[in-house]
């Protein structure tokens, strides 16, 4: 991760600084609180890398949600990468990639695209199966949380009442490459729901301005068996 800006960070801070916003991309929106905890840093420490990333446009502030009944008191601000943040983590895909896309597109049509993209995440049905049948005590829902997160998409599983599982990915390695293409998306989420045997609803993307890729993953399926075809 290279800052930029007029005022460059001392060169013993940028490390910490790196570890702070990777911290954020890995585990989604954080408090300085979080931070300090999570990184072993003293929260005088975390608040002056965030200032500097903050000053940088790497990351921004925002009201942290309450799920249920708010407390006394403001909230606790919570801390996101910013799309200039995350444009400073190594991207898998380039410029490259696009113009690769677009040819595909254009001499193969729209369906061309569309196959390129389930072939890229065969994958996930690939992995999780063999995960499943080293772990058959871990839910599908857990699975894909931990074959995405090795495949770069910074995954994990938010229990929710009634509705069932949310699958949260901090990070998209392809985000760029996906705006221009959705249906790199489309086969993600396709993959997904043969995963857990249902339908999922996706409810947001990195794609397109979210902070966060949100996969809802109705209740009846987070215990069930994953489909052993895979692609």
């Amino acid at each position: 991760m290279e800052l930029t800006g007029t005022q460059q960070p001392a060169a013993g801070d940028a490390p910490t600084r790196e570890r702070v916003a990777r911290s954020i991309l890995e585990n989604g929106p954080s408090t300085a609180a979080d931070l300090a905890a999570r990184l072993t840093l003293t929260p005088a420490a975390v608040r002056r890398h965030l200032d500097h990333l903050l000053d940088e446009g790497l990351v921004e502030a925002r009201e942290r949600r309450v799920y249920g009944t708010r407390g006394r008191g403001r909230p606790a601000k919570v801390f996101a990468l910013t799309e200039s943040g995350r444009d400073s983590f190594d991207q898998q895909y380039d410029d490259l990639a696009v113009a690769a896309l677009r040819f595909l597109a254009e001499t193969g049509g729209d369906e061309a695209v569309m196959e390129f993209a389930r072939r890229r995440v065969a994958f996930i049905e690939r992995d999780c199966a063999r995960l499943l049948t080293e772990r058959p005590e871990l839910t599908p829902a857990d699975a894909l949380a931990q074959v995405l997160t090795s495949g770069g998409y910074a995954a994990s599983i938010r229990e929710l009442p009634v509705v069932g599982a949310q699958l949260c990915q901090q990070h998209c390695p392809v985000s760029h490459v996906a705006h221009e293409f959705p249906q790199l998306c489309e086969a993600e989420t396709q993959a997904i729901g043969r995963v857990v045997g249902t339908h999922v609803q996706r409810l947001a993307t990195i794609a397109h301005g979210d902070g966060v890729c949100t996969t809802c993953i109705p209740s009846s399926t987070t215990s069930t068996t994953i489909q052993k075809e895979t692609m």
